[in-house]
Order: C-alpha cells, then sequence, then structure tokens
C-alpha cells in the first residue's frame, strides 16, 4: 500500500513535522478516553439513575391512577409520595416528538432508557430549563410527570472533558515551547552552513543536544578544514604566480634590445604568459574578494558594461528590470560577469548583456552571437583548465580555461549557479548567473 499521496498533506518543515507526532497521540488519547467515558463509565450511571427514576415513575403512576379525579392527579401525589419530588399534571397534548439538546452527551441515551422503562411513556422533553418531562398515556387521559435532569444522570459530565481539553492544550503549549528551544540549535547550524556555503564566515558554536551538537562540531571542523585548503591553494598559486613577474620583467627588458622583426613575435609570447599568470591570480583570488554589501545589480551592471564600451569592446546592455538591493560581493561578482563578457567577445562579434532582479531571484545574462558550446560539453567547460576545440578556440584569445570556472566559483559563493545555454537571440553562447534572494 502506497503513501505517496500523503505526502503532499504533511509539513515539509522538522518544526511542523514534530509538532504533528506530538499532537496526534494526544488527540487520538483525548478521543479514544471520550469514547470509552461516554459509552462505559457515563452510560453505565446514567443507566443506574435511570433504571432507579423508572421504579419510582411506575410508582407515581400507580398514584395517578388512584386520584379521584384528572383535575386533583397533582395534588394526590404530593399528598402521597412528596418525597420522590416527581411532579404529575394533567395535559391535553404531549409534543410530537422527543427532544433534547444537541450538546446534550446523554441525552439520546436517557430518552431510550425511560421508554425502556416506562412502556406507556408517549413523549420525554429535556430540552426545558434542566428538567425532565415525561408525557404518559393513562386510562383517564395524558399525564405530564415533571423532575430534575440530575435524577437520570450526572450533573456535570462536561467537566472531565473540559478539564480534559485545557490541561492537553496547556501541555501541548509547553511542548511545543519546548519543542522549539530543541529545534533552535538546528537552525542555527543550518544559516551558518547555508551562509558558509555563499561565501560567509558566521560566528556558531554546537549547541542543543548531544545529537545536534556532534553534528555542529563536524561542521566547524569541515568548515576550518576548508578554510584552510582554501587558504593554501590561495598562497600557492598566488607565490608561483607572483614569483614568474620578476623573469617576465626581465624578458621584456630583453627583448626591448632586440630588432623589431625578431620582438614582435616573442613579445606576443610574453604578453600571453602575463596575460595567463594574470588568469591564475584571479582564479586564486576565487569568490573571496571583498565583503558582502548590499548594492543595486542594476547599477553594477550599468558600470560594467560602461567600462567594457569604454575599452572598445561591442557590448550591449539590452535589459535592465527590477529595483532594490541584494547582498553581493561586488568585486568577485564584476569579475564573473567581466570573464563572461571577455568570453564573449572573445568568441563573437558582439555581445548583449541583460539583468533582470524579482522578488525572490537575480539573474544575469551574457549572449554572444559565437559558435556555442555543444550541450554535452557544457558541463566540462566551467571545469578549471578546460579548453574546448574547435567551438572555443583558444587560438582567439590565449586563455587558459579558467574564465567559466571563476565565474562557476563565485556564482556558487553566492548561493547561486551557473548555466549555460543556446542564445535565441544571437544563436551563440547564453550564460546565466541565477542567484536566489
Amino acid at each position: 500500500m502506497s503513501f505517496e499521496w500523503l505526502k503532499h498533506y504533511m509539513p515539509r518543515s522538522l518544526y511542523g513535522r514534530a509538532a504533528l507526532i506530538l499532537l496526534l497521540p494526544v488527540v487520538f488519547v483525548q478521543i479514544v478516553v471520550s469514547v470509552l467515558f461516554t459509552q462505559r463509565h457515563f452510560e453505565g450511571v446514567t443507566a443506574q439513575m435511570t433504571n432507579a427514576v423508572g421504579r419510582e415513575i411506575e410508582l407515581v403512576l400507580d398514584t395517578v391512577a388512584e386520584a379521584p379525579d384528572r383535575t386533583l392527579i397533582g395534588q394526590t401525589v404530593q399528598t402521597r409520595v412528596p418525597q420522590l419530588e416527581i411532579y404529575a399534571s394533567a395535559v391535553e397534548e404531549a409534543p410530537l416528538v422527543d427532544d433534547w439538546d444537541w450538546y446534550d452527551l446523554s441525552g439520546s441515551y436517557v430518552v431510550a432508557r425511560l421508554h425502556e422503562r416506562v412502556p406507556r411513556a408517549v413523549t420525554v422533553d429535556l430540552s426545558r430549563n434542566k428538567r425532565v418531562h415525561v408525557y404518559v398515556e393513562m386510562p383517564s387521559g395524558l399525564v405530564k410527570l415533571d423532575f430534575d435532569r440530575r435524577r437520570v444522570s450526572a450533573s456535570n459530565p462536561h467537566q472531565l472533558f473540559v478539564n480534559m481539553i485545557f490541561f492537553s492544550v496547556l501541555i501541548t503549549i509547553i511542548s511545543l515551547i519546548y519543542l522549539r528551544n530543541q529545534l533552535r540549535p538546528i537552525k542555527r547550524l543550518a544559516r551558518a552552513s547555508e551562509a558558509f556555503g555563499r561565501g560567509r564566515h558566521v560566528p556558531y558554536t554546537p549547541a542543543g543536544a548531544t545529537e545536534v551538537r556532534a553534528a555542529g562540531a563536524a561542521f566547524v571542523d569541515m568548515r576550518n578544514r576548508i578554510e584552510r585548503q582554501i587558504e593554501t591553494r590561495t598562497l600557492m598559486l598566488s607565490g608561483v604566480s607572483h614569483d614568474l613577474r620578476t623573469p617576465l620583467t626581465r624578458m621584456r627588458l630583453s627583448l626591448s634590445m632586440l630588432d623589431d622583426d625578431d620582438r614582435e613575435a616573442l613579445e606576443q609570447d610574453v604578453d600571453q604568459m602575463q596575460s595567463m599568470i594574470d588568469e591564475f591570480l584571479n582564479f586564486a583570488k576565487g569568490a573571496q574578494e571583498g565583503e558582502p554589501e548590499r548594492i543595486d545589480p542594476l547599477a553594477l551592471i550599468r558600470d560594467i558594461v560602461d567600462d567594457q564600451q569604454r575599452a572598445g569592446r561591442p557590448v550591449t546592455l539590452v535589459t535592465a528590470t527590477g529595483e532594490g538591493t541584494i547582498n553581493l560581493r561586488p568585486i568577485a561578482m564584476r569579475r564573473a560577469i567581466e570573464n563572461l563578457i571577455s568570453n564573449a567577445v572573445r568568441y563573437g562579434a558582439k555581445a548583449e548583456v541583460s539583468v533582470v532582479l524579482t522578488e525572490k531571484s537575480l539573474r544575469f545574462r551574457v549572449e554572444d552571437d559565437g559558435p556555442g558550446i555543444p550541450e554535452d560539453r557544457r558541463a566540462d567547460a566551467q571545469r578549471p583548465f578546460t579548453r574546448l576545440d574547435p567551438a572555443r578556440n583558444q587560438d582567439k584569445g590565449g586563455g587558459v580555461g579558467l574564465g567559466l570556472a571563476i565565474a562557476t566559483d563565485i556564482a556558487r559563493a553566492h548561493g547561486g549557479v551557473l548555466r549555460l545555454g543556446k542564445s535565441e537571440r544571437l544563436g551563440g553562447l547564453q550564460a546565466d548567473i541565477v542567484i536566489a534572494r
């Protein structure tokens, strides 16, 4: 038997599911206790009291039969059996059906027992001011018997249910407060993990139950190891790339003394090596450069496009919609978008940039009219040091395959993703950086 359909109606949060686990047994116990109390204990007590009243009614009816006249029925009953406190009177008509209040838990049971104990009863009315009116057909005519309702059922049967519901609600509220306090360390761990995934270091100290503390301690150890690894990688690549600048500078000085014919090709090689070193340094810096701050993404993209146009690159801003600010590392995000633009103008004749800011997400898009990237190679294109031939020929720009890798790392550090596809407008590559707000 499959319960897949039930998953759509279940709470998605841990707090909601834990509260449901807590409330279901409480409600179930209340229902079971109510049913058992009503059917066994309460109905048993009501049956005993109704049977006793039934015998007293029979005695009253015998007294009514001995009355000399219908007008003297009440006086006769009060004279002979006043201790029964059952009042009798002659009436001309009776209600057509039995009646009791909708909230009367034992009303139907009392009516049934009275009909059973008093076969001559025509109608039983329990709806009038906590009194019981039994209409009985006698040889002399219709007689109404009136007595206190407390004689046939417990006077306060609702007290058990009121107390049970009150204390159940009280204990449930206390349990929910305790449950929320227990789940608070899990939420803190989730926020610290999410912040670390977005490139931010949020202070976190393990707290809560033993299992939550163990998970928190494991997270702290993992975060420290990753930060040490990133720091080691950055220092290593920065050191190597920085050390290479010195011999390159000496090579430039030496090349400046050569003839023009021999110098031109060698200077191109040196410029290409310099470009490769710059890309290594950008990759080493990663997405951790700068602190997150609230910025206007539309203003950021306009500044980037203006800088690219001043540099003589065929870049156009086609769409900039939305308003508001979002938490970004402006230096890292600028580097990611500039890398996408550089790739676009390197392999295409022009590039078009757009940005869309909504309540739920931020999307930067860069499109070109180049050859694009095959769908089965797009995942490989986002890996470091990957060159795609012939679609993205390195001879056109001398890249080392770090542009898309840097953009991917920066997008992930902001809690987003880099998506590659085919441009419907230009026919080349379409690169989207999508970040959830």
